[in-house]
């Protein structure tokens, strides 16, 4: 079944903004559009329920049970139980949050696994796990692919370890790892899975239970909602890890790793997000399933439309011999965000872009530590190509004719 990408962008208003619309839009890594069912949920709830949630009188009981459906409706998509899914303020704090509850969790002695292909929000916080003396362990890619090999992976296990972090998709390399794969190796070795998914989730909403992640996370600005942090969390390292939150919310998992108070729109407002899987789900299915075949079933469809529009782009750029694509060629090994790097720099080759009606980013995107492992300065950095399945075939047409000019 194909698309109907007609449909898909009529459900994202950043299309019909006159001189908006008609530029190709390729830095979806930093923040996708926001869907129109997002948008209706936001705007609802900051007119008619913003008070605070869960109380005696409508609008705040309204309040209340709308931030219940996201958690609810999201987390059976994912595949893990609604008290297992929580949000925050970003996934960089999520994060942060977890490394702390690790650090008053762990022995001395224990140690952690990280990689040089993370975005620095799922390792920074990981590797200062070191001052507080625990052991750091870095799973390193290759410098040539950027690829990580599970082998590797086993070489840095024993006893000792806890956690195993790692990325879903790198937001440079771009490469999809095998977290499955990875997740039973780390289980073998009596470790758990912290899997950083925010460069993976806008190409489809993956199946957290069935990757056997104990830890996932991911942003819902980058997966067409608001700004907010989305984390699920299996209930027994859950209730392992210490409470970070009020003494009184200790008992309830999904507010014990956030101790911020919820921005009650934003977290109401991801709903939206669900509503939007539906819609897109009811356009090419007939047939009645549960929210989790209605997520996987439109996941399939965003990776199939995102994977046609990607390879005929990766021929075209492994074909130049003035620049370097890093992580894999084959569209099926990777999501469609595409680094390249140039003789020029990064920002600039963006800025030559922007005249040709195509938004695209330069820089290092936080990934310092794996453009440094592959041999490129971070200073310098590299243009980065990220689309979604809302992008069109004329819109790829479009930046093919630009790279033309610019490179």
């Amino acid at each position: 079944m194909t698309l109907d990408i007609d449909f898909v962008r009529a459900q994202f208003p950043a299309f019909e903004v006159p001189g908006l619309g008609r530029k190709g839009f390729f830095e979806n890594a930093g923040g996708s559009y926001m869907c129109q069912p997002v948008i209706d949920r936001l705007n609802r709830f900051f007119v008619e329920r913003k008070v605070q949630p869960y109380g005696a009188f409508s609008a705040s009981r309204l309040g209340g049970e709308e931030m219940d459906e996201a958690r609810a409706r999201l987390a059976a998509m994912l595949g893990v139980e609604t008290e297992e899914l929580s949000f925050g303020p970003s996934t960089s704090q999520n994060t942060y949050v977890l490394a702390r509850a690790f650090a008053e969790a762990m022995a001395p002695g224990d140690a952690v696994v990280v990689t040089n292909q993370d975005h620095e929000a799922n390792s920074g916080p990981w590797r200062r796990l070191a001052d507080r003396g625990f052991e750091v362990r870095e799973w390193t890619i290759d410098p040539e692919t950027g690829h990580l090999d599970p082998a590797d992976l086993e070489k840095l296990l024993d006893d000792k370890v806890r956690l195993v972090c790692f990325p879903h998709c790198s937001n440079v390399v771009g490469e999809i790892n095998d977290v499955a794969a990875i997740a039973r190796i780390a289980h073998a070795a009596g470790a758990a899975v912290c899997v950083d998914g925010v460069s993976y989730a806008p190409h489809g909403l993956p199946d957290v239970g069935a990757l056997g992640a104990d830890i996932y996370l991911f942003s819902a600005y980058k997966t067409y909602g608001p700004h907010q942090g989305i984390m699920t969390i299996k209930r027994d390292l859950g209730t392992w890890l210490p409470n970070q939150a009020h003494f009184f919310n200790g008992d309830v998992l999904y507010k014990r790793l956030t101790p911020a108070g919820p921005d009650h729109a934003q977290v109401a407002a991801c709903a939206g997000m669900a509503d939007y899987i539906d819609l897109v789900h009811a356009r090419h299915f007939d047939t009645e399933s549960d929210p989790r075949l209605r997520a996987a079933r439109v996941h399939d469809l965003q990776r199939a439309a995102e994977t046609a529009l990607l390879q005929p782009l990766l021929d075209y750029l492994k074909a130049r011999n003035d620049i370097r694509l890093i992580g894999p060629r084959e569209a099926t090994h990777r999501a469609p965000t595409v680094a390249i790097a140039a003789e020029r720099e990064g920002f600039d080759l963006a800025e030559a872009l922007a005249p040709h009606d195509i938004m695209a980013g330069g820089g290092n995107f936080y990934g310092v530590r794996p453009l440094e492992a592959l041999g490129v300065d971070p200073a310098h950095g590299v243009l980065r190509l990220s689309f979604v399945h809302y992008t069109s075939k004329a819109d790829v047409d479009r930046l093919i004719r630009a790279l033309d000019h610019v490179l």
